[in-house]
């Protein structure tokens, strides 16, 4: 019997050679990247939202800015006592809720000695 010897060949594979890239950004540089690239549409939507803020002043009544009555908080007064008195056949939550808008109230609380201004009712 003879024993027949083989060789063997370990076969390596050979990868495609890397192509060297141009450019290699850091996570850093992707940021930096990111962030100067959306700088103009940051800008676009700051310009639009902080300009239609007189056209939505202008538009928003319809009654001349001077059309204002005064009226100072006594002791006891509340903005439902003042809205009836103003429209006494209206719904006062509707006014009270004009006062508030009007004067930039947080809520219907009134101290004595404020001064609130109040819309004109026809």
């Amino acid at each position: 019997m003879s024993a027949a010897i083989v060789p063997t060949r370990t076969m390596t594979v050979e990868s495609a050679p890397r192509t060297a890239t141009r450019l290699r950004l850091t996570r850093r540089g992707r940021i930096v990247f990111t962030a100067l690239a959306s700088l103009p549409l940051v800008v676009w939507a700051l310009v639009t939202v902080l300009g239609s803020g007189g056209a939505a002043a202008e538009g928003g009544s319809s009654a001349p800015a001077s059309s204002f009555e005064y009226v100072t908080i006594g002791q006891g007064d509340s903005l439902w006592a003042i809205a009836e008195s103003l429209a006494p056949d209206g719904d006062p939550r509707v006014l009270i809720d004009e006062i508030i808008r009007l004067n930039g109230l947080d809520d219907a609380v009134v101290e004595p000695g404020q001064r609130l201004a109040l819309p004109v009712v026809p």
